[in-house]
């Protein structure tokens, strides 16, 4: 399973995990895989306690950080101090009154206070303001070796300065024309997210979307996404002319996972059906569990969704209120399809041993039938 790209990215098997826990990271990279840190909720200061933390428990390996570029988002919002001003107060009476219907209690002071600090210092900003400041804390951590970036082709700026730096870029794509467009920025790795996955994602199924984006830029290493939980998956997605997986739902059930306990049984109760794509959390389609504060924004009479980054700040407060009152029917978190095989907790390594076993057992079922003929 060691492909061309887990050999330049100095890793054993291709299959890289996306994760927002540090943890998370570790273990993969630990195990052979690559771990890469979804940094686009912490601020710079945070990220860079998280990326030392890293640097420090990987044992010497690479891993690699994500970072969100949006090239569509309220510019205005990129310039305010406290971008939490901006919001609408229609906006904001409509989520409020959601919950106070649902019995959910306001945050305590010194909560709300927390909760506000990270929306202005880092959590929800999305803008390329944003994106370009995180990216100044990760190129101080020569461990490092991939970026990559989401919500459109990376600007040339960063795409020079990462090369300049021996860092290899990525982005990931929902359709062959943006792969397309990627290629043309100058990305170096193309993670081909079928709408199966969780998060932003697009509507063209992984099993459609990847040989066509193979096709499209065949002198690119690709990586398969969206609904990748099993290593017969892996085996496919190689097949299909992939160099490896990403994934990133199939993680959030393990111990070293960032999710609370309460979260956790959301997740391990949540069915591939459950898992829709709605606006609510940041403004942009993310395929995440459905809950009666994601369906409340698809009646009639909710208000429009806002520009990034201003539905995610609005979202962010009502978030922690629903996660501090443990309210299941009203939680909603980004998932794939695959998280109806997330259904008990595991550990990192566990997944890592089933995902290669059941890869192995997939090539010995083509090789028998090879044989056969």
């Amino acid at each position: 399973m060691r492909t061309a790209i887990a050999r330049r990215l100095g890793c054993e098997i291709p299959i890289f995990a996306f994760s927002h826990c540090r943890d998370v990271v570790v273990e993969v990279t630990k195990a052979g895989g690559f771990g890469v840190l979804g940094a686009s909720t912490f601020s710079p200061e945070h990220l860079e306690q998280e990326l030392r933390w890293i640097d420090d428990h990987v044992g010497g390996r690479p891993y690699g950080v994500d970072i969100i570029i949006p090239t569509t988002y309220d510019r205005e919002a990129e310039a305010q101090d406290d971008p939490e001003k901006l919001i609408p107060r229609q906006h904001r009476a409509f989520m409020e009154d959601i919950l106070a219907r649902e019995g959910v209690p306001e945050l305590p002071p010194e909560e709300r206070e927390r909760v506000h600090r990270e929306i202005v210092t880092g959590r929800g900003a999305m803008t390329p303001h944003g994106a370009r400041r995180l990216l100044d804390v990760t190129l101080n951590h020569p461990q490092v070796t991939l970026v990559v970036s989401a919500l459109g082709a990376p600007p040339p700026d960063v795409v020079d300065r990462l090369k300049a730096r021996g860092v290899m870029i990525g982005a990931l794509c929902g359709k062959a024309a943006h792969a397309l467009r990627q290629k043309a920025a100058g990305v170096e790795l193309i993670v081909a997210q079928g709408t199966e996955a969780g998060g932003h994602t697009g509507d063209i199924a992984t099993l459609v979307l990847v040989p066509q984006v193979v096709e499209a830029c065949p002198d690119i290493p690709v990586l398969a996404a969206g609904g990748i939980s099993r290593g017969s998956q892996i085996a496919a997605a190689l097949a299909l002319g992939a160099e490896g997986v990403w994934t990133g739902t199939i993680w959030l059930g393990t111990r070293e996972s960032e999710l609370t306990p309460f979260e956790k049984d959301a997740v391990f109760a949540a069915r591939a059906e459950d898992a829709v794509r709605r606006k609510a959390r940041t403004g942009k389609t993310v395929r995440m569990i459905r809950s009666k504060l994601s369906e409340a924004w698809e009646q009639p009479g909710a208000p429009p969704y806002l520009p990034t980054p201003l539905q995610g700040i609005l979202y962010n407060e009502m978030h922690a209120r629903v996660v501090r009152a443990q309210r299941r029917d009203l939680y909603s978190f980004p998932v794939g399809q695959s998280v109806t095989s997330v259904d008990e907790e595991t550990s990192v390594r566990e997944v890592m041993l089933r995902l290669q076993n059941e890869y192995l057992a997939a090539v010995e079922r083509f090789m028998t039938i090879a044989e056969a003929e």
